[in-house]
């Protein structure tokens, strides 16, 4: 494969949009479910401050009963996109099992670097846990699920030293992931100026930034899933977790028929794998408490 035509690769295989011919509806469809979820949550908590930046802030959509496991849904965008509020309608089924779930914002490249990012979540993660009793959940429940560059994002906060990072927080701080169609080699994005004249990343940050050349902090488990509709590097990168993390790895769901896009609608849906393999994680986190 010659340079160009392996650039061309890379762009095709990493764009869902070349491949999902109805990208602005399913975007205008969350967009107003997430209105119709926030309007519906009168004890939600919008844009709560986890850190100084007006990209760090996040929602809180609270179980009823206090002291209730947390799951953290970190959205995607190839870090460039996206908002929380567009993803507000993956709390209420949740909610309704006795789960929280906060959804963190992130400053978004070019404006910030992708390790800035990193860098956010890690914050927003942080400020749950130290302020987990006055927001009504367990800290020590924090489950962290993401897609796409969310799921890269989960994967970084599964390997986070945090007891390096701040003296307070606890090693295992995260106690279990969810990373669906997640990007945990930054590697072939160098190669593509699609994506890397925001990225701006080198070979030596690729791989700074990289979970799959990492090892995971604890042995929290990880589960992976991705749409069997997606392309084959979306899948290679799925199967890295497996490969790479061993020790961690709480096996995959199959989605066959989800696209890049339609996987998260899954998340949403009781009775759906995804739904389910992410509420048995929360309740299994709870009853190892």
């Amino acid at each position: 494969m010659t340079p160009s035509q392996e650039t061309e690769y890379i762009t095709r295989e990493y764009n869902p949009r070349l491949s999902i011919p109805n990208v602005a509806d399913i975007f205008a469809r969350w967009a107003e479910a997430g209105r119709a979820a926030r309007a519906a949550s009168p004890r939600a908590q919008l844009d709560l401050a986890y850190g100084e930046s007006a990209g760090e802030r996040l929602d809180l959509f609270p179980a009823e009963q206090p002291g209730a496991p947390l799951l953290v849904f970190i959205h995607g965008g190839y870090w460039r996109a996206m908002d929380k509020a567009d993803f507000s309608w993956v709390a209420p089924a949740f909610a309704a099992r006795g789960i929280s779930v906060a959804l963190p914002n992130y400053t978004l490249v070019p404006k910030v670097s992708i390790e800035d990012i990193v860098r956010q979540i890690l914050r927003s993660l942080a400020w749950l846990w130290r302020h987990g009793e006055r927001l009504g959940f367990d800290r020590n429940r924090i489950v962290v699920s993401g897609h796409s560059a969310g799921g890269h994002l989960t994967g970084m906060a599964l390997a986070a030293r945090w007891p390096k990072w701040e003296s307070d927080l606890p090693k295992d701080l995260v106690k279990a992931g969810l990373a669906m169609s997640a990007l945990f080699d930054l590697r072939p994005f160098i190669k593509s100026p699609f994506f890397n004249d925001d990225f701006k990343l080198d070979d030596a940050q690729a791989r700074k930034l990289s979970p799959a050349l990492m090892t995971p902090a604890t042995r929290a488990p990880i589960m992976t899933t991705v749409g069997g509709d997606e392309s084959s590097e979306f899948h290679r990168q799925n199967r890295l977790v497996e490969e790479r993390w061993p020790r961690a790895f709480g096996g995959n769901i199959d989605m066959p028929g989800y696209n890049h896009l339609t996987l998260c609608d899954g998340l949403a849906e009781p009775g759906n794998p995804l739904f389910e393999a992410a509420a048995r994680l929360c309740r299994e986190t709870a009853a190892k408490r």
